[in-house]
């Protein structure tokens, strides 16, 4: 039996699905049932539980021979964020795999560092740390910025106006990676266990600025009209004045700024060497899809 915690989510969605059709006995870990009423089928198990709650990680196991942690304290709300999801909850399902003998594959970051100005990278690298030194079999795949995650961003922002708001100067360079294409490095590291005791760091096949991202999605919904800009200056007004009432936003903002300053590119030719099989979905692709 394959745990799957976060198999609700965009990621995990996908993951799923790919092990389901492999006719693999998968479990869905979420916080809500609801939440994964898109992926009631045949050999499929929800559970509802919370990776911040040890107890409930612990209750999601019987039978479970490896776990996938899909999850992240990112974008969301209330008393979840990177620290009690992506550190600690992680913690909890490293120590479920390990009173179980079960196996982990772990979705981290690139860059992922104690010292990184992005909290979501410090406590990817904190997950990192402990599940390398706690005797479980694992798997690491490192992924760089989900390009769907930031076309909705992107998208919601743009609103009645049609021009998407850009964090900053929107110039930098980043390396965006579809989530498809992290959904089948995670599926292949999976089913193979010689990937055990790897790290595997995975991005797409274009670097681009977020001015690029969004110029490439007002043309595919048919608009001519330009993004707007925050400057840094206000972002920093913004995110100070948002972080107690909106912790989630105001650390959206705060990534944005690093973001849009610091070298976020990134060349996957290594992976692509050891997984020639692998996709590597443009971004002309990802918005086709959408």
């Amino acid at each position: 039996m394959i745990l799957v915690a976060g198999g609700s989510g965009r990621l995990g969605t996908l993951i799923v699905r790919r092990l389901a059709a492999r006719d693999r006995r998968v479990r869905v870990l979420t916080r809500d049932r609801r939440r994964a009423a898109h992926l009631a089928g045949a050999g499929l198990e929800v559970t509802e539980g919370d990776v911040r709650d040890a107890a409930s990680v612990a209750a999601a196991m019987p039978g479970v021979d490896l776990i996938v942690s899909a999850v992240h304290g990112f974008g969301d709300v209330g008393a979840v964020s990177p620290a009690t999801v992506d550190r600690d909850g992680n913690r909890h399902l490293v120590e479920a795999a390990a009173q179980a003998g079960a196996a982990v594959v772990m979705l981290s970051i690139v860059g992922a560092s104690a010292a990184h100005p992005i909290e979501l990278f410090r406590m990817k690298h904190a997950a990192e740390s402990q599940l390398r030194a706690s005797g479980v079999a694992w798997t690491i795949v490192r992924a760089t910025a989900f390009a769907e995650f930031w076309l909705d961003l992107l998208e919601k922002t743009a609103g009645s106006s049609g021009r998407p708001v850009i964090f900053g100067g929107g110039r930098n360079s980043i390396n965006f990676v579809s989530v498809s294409d992290v959904a089948a490095l995670v599926e292949r590291v999976v089913v193979d266990p010689s990937t055990r005791g790897e790290t595997y760091d995975l991005g797409g096949p274009q670097n681009l600025s977020f001015d690029a991202l969004a110029a490439a999605l007002q043309q595919a919904a048919g608009r001519t009209a330009p993004p707007r800009h925050v400057p840094r200056p206000l972002l920093r007004l913004l995110a100070s004045a948002l972080g107690p009432l909106l912790p989630h936003r105001a650390r959206q903002l705060r990534a944005a700024m690093v973001m849009d300053a610091i070298d976020m590119t990134f060349a996957p030719a290594a992976l692509y060497r050891r997984f020639p099989e692998l996709p590597a979905t443009s971004l002309a692709d990802i918005l086709a899809r959408r």
